[in-house]
């Protein structure tokens, strides 16, 4: 199992409407992508805070050399997208998990200490 980041590039008037534009982008290749046996899951979408053009699509598939395949077919269907909506076409970078056990009691604040003024 990997984890796909997708890195959308927006163009400037098109940032403040990255919810629409992503969701387009979505009805447009979402459908083949969901159907096929690689695809692991839901997508999260993350509008950048820092850059404003910049939006992340994040989800699971089953492997990298899958989902290149299925990225190659998908981008005949986003020319038309690109063109319209982004100033470059979309980066693709591949992770895998890794096992870290995160004790988050260890590290959350202590929600009954007192503010010291």
């Amino acid at each position: 199992m990997i984890i796909v980041i997708e890195t959308w590039h927006l163009k400037p008037e098109c940032a403040e409407r990255s919810t629409e534009i992503m969701q387009e982008m979505d009805d447009l290749v979402g459908p083949r992508a969901h159907e096929d046996p690689a695809w692991a899951g839901h997508a999260d979408f993350y509008h950048s805070r820092e850059h404003a053009e910049q939006v992340l699509m994040v989800y699971r598939w089953r492997s990298v050399e899958e989902h290149r395949q299925l990225a190659a077919r998908e981008e005949s269907e986003l020319q038309e997208f690109y063109r319209v909506h982004c100033s470059a076409p979309r980066e693709i970078s591949y992770y895998t998990p890794l096992p870290v056990d995160v004790d988050h009691d260890d590290h959350a604040p202590d929600r009954h200490a007192q503010s010291i003024t």
